[in-house]
């Protein structure tokens, strides 16, 4: 079984990319974030054309997020049931015995700024509904752009970015919090090249110069860990015409425990 995440940074622009990489990329499972589209310009009937179902919970110009999926999609739900926020940031599906948490954490903006406040409350009911599905859940995974980039090794210059939104320390505690309960990342479960990144700025030459922070991740339960067979950045998309500026995280599960 594979997982997938990718921020496409609005589905509208994006579609034929997303189309594109499925066809060369089959995955069992894609979690979108950022599609920026209110549900009645979802693009249900091109994702279901191309042989996924789909799951999605969007709004107007900002957030939104979507499961698309080879196979049925089971009790789904939308947003975080303890926390009161319309803002369209997390949808959860079970899939093939797996439930599949597709999040988009917010950004922060600064630190001195209430979004970061916001963020830092997201993060405290994300903590505890996560415990909570864990109880229920063996088989989950946490995918999506946690905005948040765990450890300096997962940013280009961690001196200048020092101070700043995405690598503060109650950001990157948030992060080890969930490790706490037992999630693995996927990603640092395998020996990875130095500076393997997942967004890079539109400025700058972000992309062509590597000035990158790895902050989209998949997390699994200790059940989906032992399965846990590899884990990829593709960096391919990121060389698209009129990229988004992050680019997927791809999960490979075997059937059973090794």
């Amino acid at each position: 079984m594979q997982l997938a995440t990718w921020n496409v940074n609005s589905l509208k622009v994006r579609l034929p990319q997303v189309l594109t990489w499925l066809a060369e990329n089959p995955v069992d499972a894609l979690c979108l974030q950022e599609t920026k589209l209110e549900d009645v310009n979802f693009p249900q009937h091109e994702i279901e054309e191309a042989g996924y179902r789909v799951a999605f919970a969007g709004q107007k110009t900002y957030n939104g997020v979507a499961i698309l999926s080879k196979h049925e999609i089971h009790d789904i739900q939308v947003n975080l049931p303890n926390l009161d926020d319309p803002q369209k940031r997390l949808i959860a599906a079970t899939i093939n015995d797996v439930r599949v948490v597709c999040a988009y954490f917010p950004n922060g903006q600064s630190l001195d700024s209430d979004k970061y406040q916001y963020k830092l409350r997201w993060l405290e009911a994300l903590q505890s509904w996560i415990k909570a599905q864990l109880a229920t859940y063996h088989s989950l995974a946490l995918l999506g752009d946690y905005n948040i980039a765990p450890e300096d090794r997962d940013v280009h210059d961690p001196k200048a970015w020092a101070g700043q939104v995405l690598v503060s320390p109650p950001e990157r505690a948030a992060f080890e919090q969930l490790l706490g309960m037992g999630m693995k990342d996927a990603f640092r479960a395998f020996e990875q090249p130095d500076k393997a990144f997942t967004w890079w700025d539109y400025r700058m030459n972000g992309f062509k110069r590597n000035l990158g922070l790895r902050i989209d991740h998949i997390l699994l339960s200790n059940s989906l860990a032992e399965r846990c067979l590899q884990c990829v950045i593709d960096v391919a998309p990121r060389r698209n015409e009129r990229p988004s500026d992050h680019t997927p995280v791809i999960v490979t599960l075997s059937d059973s425990a090794r």
